[in-house]
């Protein structure tokens, strides 16, 4: 009787066992083919590698050995992702994804980008393909839980599930296509000027990254401060005049979906003639964000237009042809099988038109709405599709640049998504330079799906690298950039009109001016680490000042008076002027935009402003016959958040808590959602911060579930120190391994809510002294 109560427990404990086996091996010897001399590998007390080999091509073999050692199943989903298999493992609801990742061909364009390699990058990316390749074959344990769980094991890397990745940000950095969707399908219920009042434009009064015209001319020697008169990421740089140490300090935080594992994996090489540290991706064989021994870099996302809709016109006659400028076209097609896991495999055919391939499923859930009259599809043009791309090699070539010059060839090659890249180096030099395909349109901005048949919004091509945006050693000594708009007016060509709004940059500008010292690293991080909204400050007092005054909402209208505007999680006033605001956007717009309030709703500051400054006839519900007025509104708002959160908290204010809700969501994206597993693989904690604030804890306020969750935010901190780049700071998100079972985890997951740094200075000797893991990599 003893045996069988006692079994479970044995099962349990053997089953996790096996599974321990899945850690990685950090001690000891490997082997990979092609290596030139043998590589050490030593990790530090966080598990980050430091990898010392006698070339580049051994070294990085070795970044794709310890890259499955500890993030497998990570680079198994993206390639998967990108080449539209996941329901081979996933089964059919991942169907509508593969579809999706079919239709566009990342996965055939990233195969024919692996063909036209310079030799150096082909080298590269057969080291690193070789790298993991050692790593699956001599592998002796079970593999990672993900494969265990889904019952299957990884086939060999190739240099094309590299090269997807890049396309795959291309998609995730542009959301386009989305708001072109949406535009179509509210110009069929509002006025057009409603429409275009849903976007206000960028206030003139917001910052501007690269300085203003002069006589015609935009000037590239110089750079504005955020304090002259939109994936989102904070990237600044101070030259020497302004540090403590009289060389360049540069900053950088990309903000991208946060999960567990998060996108970033710590590491750093050295080989007798070229060091480089920072993040990289698991599955690319380079360092995306970091240093070597002359230059640091940083990068925002530009939220520049690279992406158009066209509606495309089937020729009556034929089915397999479409309109085109005199006359039509047939459709190049193919069929693509789909193997779905416990399914019959499903068939499907791909069309492409001259614009770019035809995208039916976001067709099919616009319908009519986007423009389309029966028998229209859709089509996308991306500069993320096109075969030449060569974006992975211009991020290689950052990890090999040595000055300026050299930094600028290498972002020409930059084709897709396009960013800012900011600069600086050991000689005092400090610049950013926006590089990446810029369509150039016949007419029209790409703001709606546009008609494919006419020819008149076709592209005619892309700008040349030298009129993309760029300052080098501004005069100011200071070059920030939060996703805000790059260019003034005055700049000659069209780059987009998403720009994010200018407060975390106006923040970042006015805390560097305003240090009573010269920056330092600690002055630096404490900015990075900044939770003051300014879109509070100017929001609120607009809300507090039309708002009547109630018995029941006079305790909170004082606490939010006397409010500073700090998006702290200790306190109750960030969660109280959130759920207003949130209530307050649905009520003034919910009714105008009905079934599609869901695609738009959110924080909205500018559109607010401009309803309570200029426009106050959107307070009106158009569902009633009475005429409401923005005070009414204001104060119903207010009233629905204080019940919706006397529900949850309590009828105490005081005693509510912007942590409470504001939880950093780091959620394993498989293990996470099955029953039990998920309390081990799910990693949430209380965060500090909002949307407009540098250190950013965005929500979505449209998530009717979670709608003041933190679900994107800074996965990356980094502080470059061109004095003494050994000192540079890092921190990520979770931890270094993707394993559930690691101690490394979760475990940064707290220091990096809490603002703690690692550094990747230690010395071999010390590493060595350090004991926590020494593996020798040697020819195979």
């Amino acid at each position: 009787m003893a045996f069988i109560v006692a079994l479970p427990a044995v099962v349990a404990g053997g089953a996790y066992w096996w599974l321990a086996t899945s850690l990685p091996d950090v001690d000891g010897e490997a082997s990979i083919p092609g290596l030139s001399a043998p590589v050490t590998v030593l990790r530090d007390g966080f598990g980050v590698p430091h990898i010392f080999a006698e070339a580049p091509e051994d070294a990085i073999a070795a970044l794709g050995f310890v890259h499955a050692q500890d993030r497998l199943w990570q680079m198994e989903g993206m390639r998967r992702l990108g080449a539209g298999r996941l329901s081979e493992v996933a089964g059919s609801a991942a169907l509508p994804t593969d579809r999706f990742m079919r239709r566009l061909g990342l996965y055939r364009l990233a195969k024919m980008q692996a063909e036209s390699l310079r030799s150096h990058s082909r080298k590269l990316l057969s080291a690193y393909a070789a790298g993991v390749n050692a790593w699956l074959a001599d592998h002796g344990g079970a593999l990672p839980p993900e494969f265990v769980a889904l019952r299957f094991a990884p086939e060999a890397w190739t240099p094309a599930d590299s090269l997807v990745w890049a396309r795959i940000m291309g998609t995730r950095l542009s959301r386009e296509r989305h708001r072109e969707s949406l535009r179509a399908r509210l110009a069929k219920r509002l006025e057009a000027h409603q429409v275009a009042e849903l976007w206000p434009p960028y206030p003139r009064t917001d910052p501007v990254t690269i300085a203003a015209v002069a006589d015609g001319h935009l000037r590239f020697d110089d750079a504005m401060p955020a304090t002259a008169p939109s994936g989102a990421s904070n990237v600044w740089v101070v030259s020497g005049e302004r540090t403590a140490t009289g060389k360049p300090v540069l900053a950088n935080d990309p903000h991208l979906g946060l999960r567990a594992p998060i996108l970033w994996y710590l590491m750093r090489i050295v080989t007798p003639e070229w060091e480089v540290a920072g993040a990289t991706a698991p599955g690319v064989p380079f360092v995306i964000l970091g240093h070597n021994r002359r230059i640091a870099w940083g990068m925002t996302n530009t939220s520049s237009d690279f992406e158009d809709l066209f509606v495309e016109r089937i020729d009556s006659t034929d089915p397999d042809r479409y309109l085109a400028p005199g006359g039509s076209l047939p459709f190049d097609s193919r069929d693509e099988i789909i193997r779905v896991k416990g399914e019959d495999d499903v068939t499907l055919t791909v069309r492409t038109t001259r614009h770019g391939p035809v995208i039916r499923d976001i067709g099919d859930s616009d319908g009519g709405a986007a423009g389309m009259a029966p028998g229209s599809v859709l089509s996308v043009s991306a500069t993320y599709l096109r075969a030449d791309d060569r974006s992975a090699e211009g991020l290689m070539g950052l990890g090999f640049a040595t000055d300026w010059e050299s930094f600028l060839r290498a972002v020409r090659d930059f084709r897709a998504p396009q960013q800012n890249v900011a600069y600086a180096d050991v000689d005092g030099n400090i610049g950013l330079i926006v590089p990446g395909r810029v369509p150039v349109r016949r007419s029209g901005n790409g703001a709606m799906p546009a008609p494919g048949w006419t020819g008149e919004h076709d592209w005619q091509g892309f700008l040349p690298f030298e009129a993309l945006p760029r300052t080098f050693n501004p005069t100011s000594g200071l070059i920030v950039n939060a996703n805000n708009k790059v260019v003034p007016d005055g700049y000659p060509w069209f780059l987009g009109d998403n720009w994010d709004d200018g407060y975390r940059a106006r923040r970042i500008a006015e805390l560097v001016d305003a240090a009573p010292g010269k920056q330092t690293l600690d002055s630096t991080a404490a900015i990075q680490l900044d939770t003051v909204s300014l879109m509070a400050r100017d929001v609120l007092p607009l809300m507090l000042s039309r708002t009547p005054e109630t018995e029941s909402r006079k305790a909170v209208l004082a606490m939010l008076g006397r409010w500073s505007g700090e998006m702290s999680r200790r306190r109750p006033e960030p969660l109280i002027f959130i759920a207003w605001l949130r209530a307050f956007n649905a009520a003034v717009y919910g009714d105008e935009l009905g079934p599609l309030l869901s695609r738009y709703w959110g924080h909205r500051p500018r559109f607010i402003t401009h309803v309570l400054t200029r426009n106050p006839a959107w307070c009106d519900d158009v569902t009633t016959d009475a005429a409401e007025s923005c005070a009414e509104r204001l104060g119903r708002s207010l009233d629905q958040a204080i019940t919706e959160l006397s529900d949850r908290f309590g009828d105490e204010p005081d005693s509510w808590r912007w942590g409470d809700v504001h939880k950093a969501r780091l959620h394993h994206r498989l293990l996470g959602r099955i029953p039990l597993l998920g309390r081990f693989a799910n990693i949430e904690l209380p965060t500090d911060g909002g949307f407009y604030t540098v250190n950013r804890g965005a929500n979505w306020l449209g998530n009717e579930s979670a709608p003041y969750a933190h679900v994107h935010g800074a996965g990356l901190r980094a502080i470059y120190d061109l004095s003494d780049l050994s000192r540079s700071r890092f921190m990520i998100a979770t931890g270094q391994s993707g394993n559930p079972l690691s101690r490394h985890y979760r475990d940064l997951a707290e220091p990096w809510r809490d603002g703690r740094w690692l550094t990747l200075d230690s010395d071999r000797e010390a590493l060595e002294q350090g004991g926590h893991g020494r593996l020798t990599l040697r020819p195979r």
